[in-house]
């Protein structure tokens, strides 16, 4: 982190793992906006990254699967307490927090961009939260934001939240901009540019020069009309029989394929979650019931199988117990989520 003239700057620096935060990148974001709140010299906050690859690839689940294994179940519910608790911090900011997020974001790195004030993305980004591939659910604050944003539709779609929840469909840069979860949208190779005169000349000033409209439309933008005949059930099995009679198979068939490696017991815990979440009073309440859910479903064995099957050993051949949505009883999940 560092301060250039009166914009605090947080610079995210693990390449290797493409910037997946870890407890001390959280600890270091945490205390460095606790700072900068209080530093009248500091009158925003820009948040980017060193890696060519991409912005941030989520949390580092990596870590907290060895924990598990290690038996330090209190460890990995305290990241994810703190992850959630900075999540919350950055969305209530009362200063100016933008993100340029440059390639890809995943997971815990939309926690660290998408709730703040100006979300930037280039033509290289792309966006999802694929979760349920490793046996979780979706977080960050994303089963509520994902729930409330509206863009250039004008209009938000707790159908749509649930699609990307379950699916872990990837956001073009126009899907971003038409859906709400960006603000503005730059070229790629202008970042460097961007980056300068965000800090000469202020956020809103540098996005008036730089901004610009992505070649392609939302694809995203094609399919709301399915996503909504669909996806707009309370349950999974709710979504399933509407999937089984809508009339379009091209597109039932796309979210089979989009779901084919998810989580049974995942899938049935995240539509309880955006459930619960649609009507939440607020983002830390929303937190809430991603924080309670989530110390449930980690104590189940899918986080552990699916975390090695996509990360560790790469195989993409995870064992998910049980096999089958109709077998995942959901009163568990619903007893803790309010």
């Amino acid at each position: 982190m560092s301060v250039r003239q009166a914009t605090g700057v947080l610079e995210l620096n693990r390449p290797r793992a493409l910037n997946s935060l870890n407890p001390e990148m959280i600890d270091i974001i945490t205390d460095a906006l606790a700072d900068w709140r209080d530093d009248d010299r500091v009158t925003q906050v820009l948040i980017v990254s060193n890696s060519p690859k991409g912005f941030c690839a989520g949390g580092d689940v990596r870590h907290a699967r060895d924990q598990i294994l290690a038996g330090d179940e209190t460890g990995v519910d305290e990241f994810f307490r703190t992850e959630y608790a900075l999540n919350n911090g950055i969305a209530g900011y009362p200063k100016p927090y933008a993100a340029i997020i440059d390639g890809v974001v995943m997971g815990g790195g939309l926690g660290v961009s998408a709730h703040g004030s100006h979300r930037i993305v280039t033509d290289k980004a792309f966006a999802a939260m694929p979760e349920m591939a490793i046996g979780y659910v979706t977080d960050v604050g994303m089963s509520c934001l994902f729930q409330r944003m509206t863009g250039t539709r004008g209009q938000a779609s707790p159908a749509l939240a649930t699609f990307l929840g379950l699916t872990g469909y990837r956001l073009t840069p126009a899907d971003m901009l038409w859906s709400g979860l960006a603000t503005h949208h730059v070229n790629s190779e202008l970042v460097t540019a961007l980056i300068d005169a965000v800090v000469t000349d202020g956020i809103d000033a540098a996005l008036a020069e730089y901004a610009s409209v992505p070649a392609d439309k939302s694809a995203l933008a094609g399919m709301i009309d399915d996503i909504e005949a669909t996806f707009g059930h309370d349950t999974w099995a709710g979504i399933d029989a509407a999937l089984q009679s809508h009339g379009n198979p091209g597109f039932v068939e796309q979210v089979r394929g989009l779901m084919a490696a998810a989580s049974p017991s995942a899938v049935v815990a995240t539509v309880e979650l955006f459930a619960a979440n649609r009507t939440v009073a607020d983002l830390r309440a929303g937190l809430d019931n991603e924080e309670k859910l989530g110390e449930v479903i980690r104590r189940q064995p899918d986080f552990v199988e699916g975390v090695r099957a996509v990360l560790v050993d790469k195989t993409r051949d995870a064992a998910f117990r049980p096999a089958d949505t109709a077998d995942v009883d959901p009163e568990p999940y619903r007893a803790v989520l309010s």
